[in-house]
């Protein structure tokens, strides 16, 4: 990983235009190739990033004849290329305060608690709740980005990835898109397809899920604990 705290300008050109003019800003380039923008508020959110599979390439300030920056001369010009979409995120260094790498390693995943991890395991223990002929592969199922919370096979013996959250929103839909698209490069596994579990799951997250083929679950957590009888209730 890579962090360059700088005073820069960037530009953002793709589906949308965007840009954010100069200030001290900390960029990150990560391993997996990321590129995001960060500021010193706005809480966790990057003010503007690039997500992999992407291409970087640099440039300095006398690589060029002239920089043709309205906001002064620059040093370093980062391009970040999407290999996919072909969206440009161009980062132009104008001083550089902090520059340094690091070798993080693989990271061992988030260990969960709390009832997201209650959730966790009480589907795996009762993973039939999704259907009968259903069995359980096993939970935190190693990928390369992270551990996918279940792997399970249907009743046909196809491949489910299964992600749980306490509240399904678009983020989870995101999280559960990736996995899918680097478990589908597995010929063990493939066909692999998705199910997105929670106890309630915002309208905007199960359209999107919807619309890349993902299967939306509401889970009931105290019919999963067995202490409330689903079936029996009138409402």
């Amino acid at each position: 990983m890579r962090l360059v705290v700088a005073r820069c300008s960037v530009d953002y050109t793709g589906r949308l235009t965007a840009h954010l003019p100069l200030a001290p800003r900390l960029l990150i380039i990560k391993a997996d190739g990321s590129v995001l923008v960060h500021s010193d508020g706005g809480s966790y959110k990057p003010l503007n990033w690039m997500s992999p599979p992407c291409t970087l390439s640099t440039s300095r300030r006398g690589d060029e004849e002239a920089a043709g920056d309205p906001e002064g001369e620059w040093i370093e010009q980062w391009d970040v290329i999407h290999d996919k979409s072909g969206d440009r995120l161009r980062v132009r260094l104008h001083e550089i305060f902090e520059d340094s790498s690091h070798e993080l390693g693989i990271d061992p995943g988030l260990q969960k608690d709390g009832v997201e991890a209650h959730l966790q395991a009480l589907l795996a223990e009762n993973i039939d709740t999704l259907g009968e002929g259903w069995s359980l592969v096993r939970r935190e199922y190693f990928t390369a980005i992270g551990p996918v919370d279940i792997l399970a096979r249907d009743e046909n013996g196809g491949s489910v990835a299964i992600e749980i959250k306490r509240r399904g929103e678009i983020d989870g839909v995101e999280q559960l898109t990736r996995y899918l698209e680097l478990l589908n490069r597995d010929p063990l596994l493939a066909p692999v397809r998705g199910i997105f579990a929670a106890q309630a799951i915002k309208p905007q997250a199960r359209v999107l899920a919807t619309d890349r083929g993902i299967d939306c679950v509401t889970l009931d957590y105290d019919a999963l604990r067995g202490i409330d009888d689903a079936e029996s209730r009138l409402f």
